[in-house]
């Protein structure tokens, strides 16, 4: 047997066009090595082995596109636009501050700080989140026309955000555990080679059945989300309309959620990004719903 594994290995080494002189001598000076030589084949053939076939499982991809698109620095900064526009064109406007810090890994906790400041009847508008792995997350809502902070109720989260086809879960990203994750395909999307993934809720706390996310392979940023209901029908789409380089961060500063049910869409664009700035963590309290500091917020 070993001498026929000499030729073939011989054979092997030619068609493949591998220097496996070194090999070969080893194997001539000693037949007991030839286990040794199996491992040095083996290793050898691993290596020639395509990327892809150690590709990531499906729960991997997500939480690396959600470290890519909700975790990227220790903290983030950025002007927000907001266009919400009618079937018929009509168009509404939001301008807000969003500040972001994460206290832990990607995945881990998370806080987020909003102020409003169009249209005029809802300037001084505050938003906060706590956002926690592995339970609710905590939200509060300061209305200045009421002079009120109300609670965001953990089962409100798939409600419309500020009249927008965004969710208060949209906002601040969902947990990868409570969804199942299933790897349907991989394909070109927008000339980026993508991985197609279904994310299904384990409970019925969401508006949808299940959701298609489009992951570029690349940068792992979702380039498109599709939302079905029970009946399989699509009912909601999420585009990432424009990506750019923002302090070495891939970061999406166009994106587009569409309601196919009523045609009515926001646009949502991202200005004056920033990433680690040192947001102080005494920003994110309650205490600063109603008079957030005027030097993180301009």
């Amino acid at each position: 047997m070993p001498g026929k594994a000499n030729g073939n290995l011989k054979r092997w080494s030619k068609e493949k066009g591998i220097q496996g002189f070194h090999i070969i001598k080893l194997i001539h000076r000693s037949e007991g090595n030839f286990r040794i030589i199996q491992g040095y084949l083996l290793a050898i053939m691993l290596m020639l082995l395509p990327v892809n076939a150690f590709s990531l499982d499906a729960k991997d991809i997500m939480a690396r596109s959600q470290a890519a698109f909700l975790y990227p620095g220790k903290d983030f900064s950025a002007t927000v636009h907001m266009r919400l526009i009618s079937k018929s064109g009509k168009e509404r406007i939001r301008k807000l501050k969003m500040l972001r810090k994460n206290f832990g890994k990607a995945g881990g906790e998370q806080k987020y700080f909003m102020y409003f400041f169009q249209p005029a009847d809802v300037k001084g508008m505050t938003f906060l989140v706590y956002k926690y792995p592995a339970r609710d997350d905590d939200r509060w809502l300061f209305v200045p026309a009421l002079n009120m902070v109300r609670r965001i109720a953990a089962r409100d989260k798939a409600s419309s955000f500020v009249g927008s086809d965004f969710t208060y879960e949209d906002v601040s990203g969902r947990d990868i555990d409570d969804d199942t994750h299933v790897l349907l395909r991989e394909e070109v999307l927008q000339g980026k080679p993508s991985y197609v993934i279904k994310s299904t809720p384990k409970e019925r706390d969401v508006n949808y059945a299940y959701k298609v996310s489009w992951i570029d392979k690349e940068s792992f940023l979702p380039l498109k989300e599709e939302y079905f209901n029970t009946r399989e029908e699509l009912f909601r789409v999420f585009t990432a309309d424009e990506i750019e380089t923002k302090n070495g961060f891939p970061t999406i500063t166009k994106r587009t959620m569409k309601n196919l049910r009523t045609g009515h869409k926001t646009v949502v664009t991202f200005e004056k990004v920033g990433y680690n700035l040192g947001l102080p963590d005494n920003l994110f309290s309650e205490r600063f719903l109603k008079m957030p500091p005027r030097k993180w917020i301009k």
